[in-house]
């Protein structure tokens, strides 16, 4: 796609008249809200939100707040990806130093950014700067990314891991099971994509492809996480196959991230 086609499709998508000039604007103006949604232990003890995924909405005077996908596809056509994943980061950290419920937060990050070498010291920089422990953010890289982009993912891995921090793998199992991402990476968590975990009630063979998961992962030592989790009855298959954690509307709704903070 040329540049003309770029900024045409950009105009189509947000009706800005300049969608690159607006870009720079809402990441120099912190035009940008982040909400997270918690991930809750399954099992019995310790904390019951042990982490929550940040989540990033972008502020428009007359729509209010955009949804990602509103706005993520014009920041990837411009290739503005790892500036607004390096603001999220950014803003994270500030609200872990300012006192956080939750001790823990993960943060999605992009193919551009696992391309950008210089970001796990940037993100390594952030956290010692404002006194946060390093694995107190981690970065989550979705399956696709680590089967498309292999060199890039498991460069940026091992640079955040060199530093202390933490990785998790996204939407594993979205397709078919493989645990090639887990030698390349060897991530603290992975989260199990939801197209398996709603069929967990019905289908068995859903169940044995999640036993399968769970197994492994305890053997390395990698926490999981089921995704998409919306019926209380999904709660209790989950505990009976010993997965760890759970994520989705069933176990908590995205909220604003000042909402869990020390103070509020």
């Amino acid at each position: 796609m040329d540049e003309k086609s770029i900024d045409q499709t950009s105009v189509e998508l947000t009706g800005w008249a300049n969608p690159l000039a607006r870009l720079r604007e809402a990441l120099k103006k912190n035009e940008f809200a982040l909400y997270c949604q918690p991930v809750a232990a399954v099992q019995a003890g310790g904390e019951r939100f042990p982490m929550a995924e940040v989540l990033v909405r972008m502020r428009e005077e007359e729509r209010a707040l955009l949804p990602p996908g509103e706005f993520l596809p014009v920041f990837e056509h411009y290739g503005m990806m790892p500036q607004l994943d390096r603001w999220v980061l950014r803003h994270t950290v500030q609200q872990l130093a300012g006192g956080s419920r939750i001790p823990r937060f993960t943060i999605n990050v992009s193919g551009q950014t696992l391309k950008d070498a210089t970001f796990p010291a940037f993100a390594a920089a952030e956290l010692r700067a404002a006194g946060v422990a390093m694995d107190a953010v981690m970065f989550e890289i979705d399956e696709s990314d680590v089967l498309a982009r292999p060199e890039p993912s498991a460069s940026f891995a091992a640079a955040v891991k060199a530093y202390g921090g933490a990785v998790v793998i996204d939407s594993f199992c979205r397709r078919a099971v493989s645990f090639a991402p887990f030698n390349a990476l060897r991530p603290d968590f992975v989260k199990v994509d939801g197209s398996l975990i709603r069929k967990l009630i019905a289908s068995e063979a859903a169940q044995t492809k999640l036993k399968a998961v769970v197994r492994v992962a305890d053997a390395l030592g990698i926490g999981v996480v089921a995704e998409c989790v919306e019926e209380p009855e999904l709660l209790t298959r989950l505990k009976a196959l010993n997965v760890g954690f759970a994520q989705g509307f069933g176990v908590a709704k995205p909220q604003p991230i000042e909402s869990f903070s020390a103070k509020a």
